[in-house]
């Protein structure tokens, strides 16, 4: 599924969307790397066309309210460009379209960087093909770990943790994970949780302060 749906029409509200508009930004990584705040899901679309996106796991929520039963689907969504950028969420809503489309929009503007990178003693320095050291993340009870493996091994993963890699951009990795990983929503959330980490420890210091007070001053 393409999640390229606004067209020509985007009239940006922030200044990073001003800035991609303009020309002053032309990549995803220049406007991560800004320290300004990614609020408009129009700029992946931008930045990044033809993202793809998987959804992971669809579950019926009910809750009883004053008026009755209410039921509502929420829907686990993972996007990725399949070379280095991957987004995550969550979206609910009375229908499933809504849902998902809900969870794809607020994926977009959880996109990280992913530390991607040949972090295993058996391959040569300057690949792309795993990530550059282990990274662990957690959710609930689950915790995930992504341990960097020689090219040529392929994903050796649970389906779920497999097509966020996938999506990802990461094409070889041994993968660990614990706790209860038969709840689909914490291990992809432990998988992302697990990527972004690694992302962080790489942000320069300099980046992450501007984005502080950036949101403080909007």
């Amino acid at each position: 599924m393409s999640s390229n749906d606004y067209g020509d029409g985007w009239e940006p509200r922030t200044r990073l969307g001003r800035k991609v508009q303009d020309g002053d930004i032309t990549s995803m990584q220049a406007a991560l790397d800004s320290g300004l705040p990614l609020k408009e899901a129009e700029i992946v679309d931008q930045l990044l066309p033809g993202l793809d996106d998987e959804v992971l796991d669809i579950n019926m929520v009910q809750r009883m309210t004053d008026s009755g039963r209410r039921v509502k689907f929420r829907c686990v969504v993972a996007v990725g460009n399949r070379d280095g950028f991957l987004g995550y969420a969550e979206g609910r809503d009375d229908q499933v379209g809504s849902a998902i489309q809900k969870a794809i929009d607020v994926a977009k503007l959880n996109i990280i960087s992913v530390d991607r990178g040949s972090g295993s003693w058996e391959d040569r320095a300057g690949g792309v093909n795993s990530l550059t050291r282990k990274a662990t993340g957690k959710a609930g009870s689950v915790t995930v770990e992504v341990i960097p493996a020689p090219q040529g091994l392929g994903l050796a993963a649970a389906p779920t943790v497999r097509n966020i890699l996938e999506l990802a951009g990461i094409q070889d990795a041994w993968t660990k994970s614990t706790g209860n990983t038969r709840t689909t929503v914490n291990l992809a959330k432990a998988t992302y949780n697990a990527l972004r980490n690694a992302s962080q420890s790489r942000t320069p210091e300099r980046a992450r302060r501007k984005q502080r007070e950036t949101e403080v001053s909007e």
